[in-house]
C-alpha cells in the first residue's frame, strides 16, 4: 500500500521525475497518447490479426476511413506505407500539433 503524504510535507508538491516513464507514442502519428487510447489491429482479427498497437481514437478513425480491411491486411505493419496515402498524410499533418486529448468525429470517405 503506498504511503500517505501529510499535506505540510516539504516535498507534497514535488514529483519524482524518475518515477514518471516518458508518455507512450501513438503507433500512427506518434503524439504522446492521451486518457483515450484504442487497441487496433494492424492485421484486422478477420483476417487473422492478432497483434494489437495503441492510437488516439482519431487516428484509429482516421485509418479505419482510408484503408477497407483488404487493404490493412496487405499493408499490416507497414508504418511508411500507411502514412504516404494522400488522405493519412493530410490527417497527419493536420492532427499534428493538437492536443493528445483532441478528438472529433471524421467524415467517411466516399469509396
Amino acid at each position: 500500500m503506498a504511503k500517505r503524504r501529510a499535506k505540510n510535507d516539504p516535498y507534497w508538491d514535488v514529483e519524482d521525475e524518475a518515477e514518471a516513464p516518458p508518455p507512450e507514442p501513438c503507433w500512427l502519428c506518434e503524439r504522446p497518447l492521451g486518457s483515450e487510447v484504442v487497441a487496433h489491429h494492424p492485421v484486422p482479427k478477420s483476417r487473422g490479426g492478432r497483434d494489437t498497437v495503441r492510437l488516439h481514437p482519431i487516428c484509429h478513425q482516421a485509418l479505419h476511413n482510408n484503408f477497407t480491411n483488404a487493404e490493412l491486411a496487405r499493408i499490416a505493419m507497414d508504418l511508411d506505407a500507411l502514412r504516404r496515402n494522400d488522405g493519412v498524410a493530410k490527417f497527419l499533418t493536420w492532427v499534428e500539433g493538437k492536443d493528445p486529448d483532441f478528438y472529433v468525429p471524421t467524415a467517411k470517405k466516399g469509396r
